[in-house]
């Protein structure tokens, strides 16, 4: 019998946008005169606790440069926070555009992200984002996924009990995370494969198993 939702809550990067982009990749390494593996390293190295809102965008940088033997002017600060946030600015707007149906379809939606608050501000901006009953981002919690209190939070502003909700992500340990707090969760690797899996395992209203085929039918 398939189960049903009342909601569903989607994480940002890798879900609703496209992997971070090669190409603000290359410049903010540029910008740091660094290889990009040496970039990549001293860029994750701190970008938990920055998504937790540990450090301020200017600390998070100063970090960033040091670690890697360098230091930044205010200008080249400025300009590494403008392509950080550009990079994780493509929408695949097939899942976008999927969010957007199922809440008109009669589900509630949230949004539940590991990100900065320059990134938040960045996105909130965007015209193609659409509207979530929930959105909880780690800068404002100031907790990180997969702590539990993190979907914990999400659900409270759903209003809805954790197995009502189905989350997906991109990360294993979040998808993890959130069934052991109880919620229904499923790793995005592409639309085909998580189609079919809600289709299969979820009572999914027409609209929505409409809009799933549709993009069944796409990627193939």
């Amino acid at each position: 019998m398939p189960i049903s939702l009342q909601a569903i809550v989607f994480d940002y990067g890798n879900v609703l946008s496209e992997p971070q982009n090669a190409a603000e990749i290359r410049g903010m390494a540029s910008l740091l005169d660094l290889p990009l593996d040496e970039f990549e390293k001293s860029y994750w190295h701190f970008r938990e606790a920055y998504d937790a809102a540990k450090f301020t965008p200017e600390e998070y940088w100063d970090k960033v440069a040091r670690m890697a033997g360098r230091t930044l002017s205010p200008p080249q600060t400025g300009d590494l926070i403008e392509l950080d946030s550009l990079s994780w600015m493509y929408p695949r707007m097939a899942i976008v555009e999927w969010a957007g149906l199922v809440r008109r379809g009669g589900f509630r939606t949230g949004l539940l992200s590991n990100m900065p608050v320059t990134l938040r501000d960045a996105i909130e901006r965007c015209a193609w984002l659409p509207d979530f009953d929930q959105r909880t981002f780690s800068c404002d919690v100031e907790i990180t996924k997969p702590s539990p209190e993190i979907y914990i939070h999400c659900l409270s502003g759903l209003g809805l009990a954790p197995g009502d909700v189905l989350f997906l992500d991109d990360r294993e340990p979040n998808v993890h995370a959130a069934r052991d707090v109880g919620m229904h969760a499923l790793q995005f690797t592409t639309l085909t494969d998580v189609a079919r899996e809600i289709e299969r395992s979820f009572d999914i209203p027409a609209p929505v198993a409409a809009t799933v085929r549709t993009g069944d039918e796409e990627d193939e």
